[in-house]
């Protein structure tokens, strides 16, 4: 344990900081899988209501992930990275069945 009073209070700080990255990180993932489950039930069952759940999960995702951005949890690449493959997934299921040999 650090004996430096400055060092003392920097490891307060860092402790303080991971929790709250924690936090937003889990919400992160969290939002990512129920909007990645709704992508699966709409490709399962299009439906206007599906589809407007599948927007509006969407949504919340891209709004915390560029929340993580804007306050440094998240790298802007990886926030990115992120929503691009959320985005991906939804054109994937409709683009399936005419895929090439």
């Amino acid at each position: 344990m650090a004996n430096i009073k400055s060092a003392i209070k920097r490891v307060q700080i860092a402790e303080r900081n991971r929790l709250h990255n924690k936090s937003y990180k889990s919400a992160v993932r969290t939002l990512m899988k129920r909007y990645l489950a709704t992508v699966g039930e709409y490709a399962a069952n299009p439906s206007p209501d599906l589809e407007k759940q599948v927007q509006d999960r969407l949504a919340a995702a891209y709004s915390k992930i560029d929340k993580a951005v804007k306050r440094g949890v998240l790298h802007p690449n990886t926030g990115a990275r992120r929503k691009s493959r959320l985005a991906k997934a939804l054109k994937a299921p409709a683009s399936a069945p005419a895929t090439k040999r």
